[in-house]
């Protein structure tokens, strides 16, 4: 068996499992945005008080991403991996059981410490697998589950929150309870269908675990590889910065849409399906964008150009009264927006290795995070504020600006060293 097909092996083995368990994590992680429809009126939740506990998750999130990255490197992914999802499969479904805003604020960060490991370990795990000229590519296979997230949970969601009076319950409570369950259960095949590495992995025999380690061993980025190196170097905490914005307009945007569309004079639950068609051009995008950076070697305008178009887009959808207009604005925004995943995710791995690698992926989501606290807190008090959502959506645009600029800066001044642009 060729190299080329023996990491093609492995990517069929894992990429499709690890995408499903990446979609119920952000199912988990939004769908406090659908249950607003109706948990905000039930519970009597201003916009600032739901912004707030929309965004506090990331400020978990946030904190734990390094000691959790470290943790998984010394433990393997396979019994970490396994805690986490249990663990905020519990607390995602507790989120029924909330009745104030206190409560609200608890468990939504609870569910961000929880989740703190898996994003950025699955970044890390990926570098155990494949050299970095398939990262891009596969990077935007994986975080395709992001997109599908909105794509099947806005359907989903709808149907649930119909079930409202069942059982004594509101839809709201039963939307968490049933989206939550998924994580726990799938915790147990994690024990199952995720090795540690390729040495672990069974159905690899013994010549394709050599191949893949020597592959790799020669193909070990030149930067740092010791922890306290990673996170001093300029590189993660600029483009940690730009993650920073990145994710405060797209959590902003994104946690808001569903009340977005409902102000449009959309149902509860025509609102799930209206939202599908944003998010399916995104995954398409997605995937496009990952193949396209990874085949011509390049990542800074892979990730650059489409930012830009996604700051057209909402910059569009916050000027413009048609609600058609709106929409089709939102789904170029989408477009530009998801089409850079693979690219921007993969870059820290590109000049990162071993305990660095571990450090600085999860210090460069770590940053990120908080503009996921950032985005939604903004937009709750921007619409309080201002009684609509056209000032939010106008930040954002500002913000995917902002992101693509830091980007851009970041590729010409450190241009001399190719493992910005490397694929």
């Amino acid at each position: 068996m060729s190299e080329q097909q023996i990491f093609a092996k492995c990517a069929w083995r894992l990429i499709p499992f690890m995408v499903l368990l990446f979609v119920v994590s952000f199912i988990d992680r939004t769908n406090a945005g659908f249950a607003a429809l109706t948990m905000n009126k039930d519970l009597g939740f201003s916009p600032t008080v739901f912004g707030f506990g929309a965004g506090i998750f990331f400020v978990g999130y946030a904190l734990f991403q390094v000691p959790a990255n470290v943790i998984l490197e010394r433990i393997g992914a396979k019994r970490w991996v396994f805690c986490i999802l249990a663990v905020w499969g519990l607390l995602s479904a507790s989120n029924a059981l909330v009745q104030t805003p206190m409560g609200f604020y608890t468990v939504r960060f609870l569910l961000g410490v929880a989740e703190a490991g898996f994003g950025p370990g699955m970044l890390l795990y990926l570098t155990y697998w494949f050299p970095r000229a398939h990262l891009a590519r596969l990077t935007a296979y994986f975080m395709v589950a992001i997109p599908l997230s909105f794509v099947i949970g806005g359907p989903l969601a709808s149907f649930i929150l119909g079930m409202d009076g069942g059982a004594g319950l509101h839809g709201w409570q039963w939307l968490f309870l049933m989206e939550g369950v998924p994580a726990f259960l799938l915790s147990f095949a994690v024990l199952k269908f995720l090795p540690d590495s390729p040495g672990a992995a069974p159905w690899l025999t013994s010549g394709e675990k050599k191949t893949i380690a020597a592959r790799l061993a020669t193909e070990e980025p030149p930067g740092p590889s010791k922890l306290w190196q990673a996170l001093r170097d300029p590189r993660v905490l600029a483009l940690g910065l730009a993650n920073f914005c990145f994710q405060a307009s797209g959590y902003g945007v994104g946690l808001w849409l569903p009340q977005i569309v409902q102000a449009m004079g959309f149902s509860n639950f025509a609102n799930g399906f209206v939202m599908v068609l944003p998010f399916a051009a995104g995954a398409c995008a997605m995937i496009l964008g990952g193949r396209s950076s990874s085949m011509r070697g390049e990542r800074i305008f892979h990730v650059t150009l489409p930012w830009l178009l996604a700051g057209s887009g909402f910059a569009v959808a916050a000027v413009m009264q048609s609600n058609a207009i709106v929409l089709a604005a939102l789904s170029f925004g989408w477009f530009g927006f998801y089409a850079a995943y693979g690219a921007f995710f993969s870059l820290p791995s590109s000049f990162l290795r071993g305990t660095a690698a571990a450090g600085g992926i999860a210090l460069f989501n770590t940053i990120g995070s908080f503009g996921g606290f950032f985005g939604p807190s903004l937009f709750g008090v921007l619409k309080e504020g201002r009684g609509d959502y056209a000032t939010g959506m106008a930040a954002a645009a500002f913000g995917m600006v902002l992101a693509a600029l830091i980007v851009l800066a970041v590729g010409r001044v450190l241009a001399p060293r190719p493992v910005l642009v490397a694929a």
